[in-house]
């Protein structure tokens, strides 16, 4: 149990996922396409890790740096957080969200024939994906993607596990899910990600954002039953024990 009040946790919470959405979503509306020294898609999904890396190390230490509710869901259905925090969290997680697009908003608007037509870095599907994945296949990425990164980050957070790497895990796991996921979602696996965007754009943004909280919830929750399953030890006697003195051969 964390020692850290809870206010101060969750404005911790709000702090690092708008980083996590002014970083990654930054770098997909400014620099992804910048005329001939444009990041590109690998860019941005290294923005995305690098912006959990680097706030793993600044606030995990103070809430355990989720900034994705998903991934509060995770460990709360693993038994890895309490209840009783995980709507502070969640709340906090998503103001952080609406925050980090606000102040990008903010900027990608100072530059002359800004609009937000573009998509805003917002998740869709259909008509709306990236690569014009359907409905059924974007459900199926977003929810397997959120399962093996929730799954990572269960694992690496394992008191058995190696410590203090679990931040570089974290980060490169965003970055590779971002790799696979962008040209077919954009990439959510954080319903505070999709959020943030998504108030900006309104019109499709909004009436497909439910997807993007739904799949990344039900991934997130199946991992926590998965992963709690795994590390479950069960003791297994290969032999009864043995009353008395045992005999000695001849």
């Amino acid at each position: 149990m964390s020692t850290v009040p809870i206010l101060k946790r969750a404005f911790a919470e709000m702090l690092g996922t708008a980083w996590l959405v002014f970083g990654g979503c930054g770098a997909a509306v400014l620099a992804a396409k910048f005329p001939q020294v444009g990041i590109g898609l690998l860019g941005v999904s290294l923005a995305f890790g690098l912006t959990v890396l680097t706030m793993a190390y600044t606030i995990g230490h103070i809430s355990g740096c989720h900034l994705n509710p998903a991934v509060s869901v995770g460990l709360w259905v693993g038994k890895r957080f309490p209840a009783s925090d995980l709507l502070p969290y969640i709340i906090a997680q998503v103001i952080g969200g609406v925050v980090g697009a606000g102040l990008l908003y903010v900027i990608a608007s100072g530059q002359a024939g800004f609009s937000t037509s573009g998509g805003f870095a917002s998740n869709g599907y259909g008509a709306h994906s990236p690569g014009g994945y359907s409905l059924p296949a974007c459900l199926v990425a977003e929810v397997a993607l959120t399962f093996f990164f929730v799954t990572i980050v269960l694992g690496s957070t394992d008191g058995r596990a190696p410590q203090g790497f679990a931040p570089i895990a974290i980060g490169l796991a965003l970055t590779l899910v971002h790799l696979v996921g962008i040209p077919v979602t954009n990439l959510s696996v954080n319903p505070a990600r999709s959020l943030g965007p998504a108030l900006f754009v309104g019109g499709w943004a909004l009436s497909q954002l439910w997807l993007f909280w739904i799949a990344p919830f039900l991934g997130a929750a199946l991992a926590g039953v998965v992963y709690r399953w795994m590390e479950t030890e069960t003791k297994v006697d290969l032999l009864p024990p043995m009353s008395g003195e045992a005999k000695k051969p001849g």
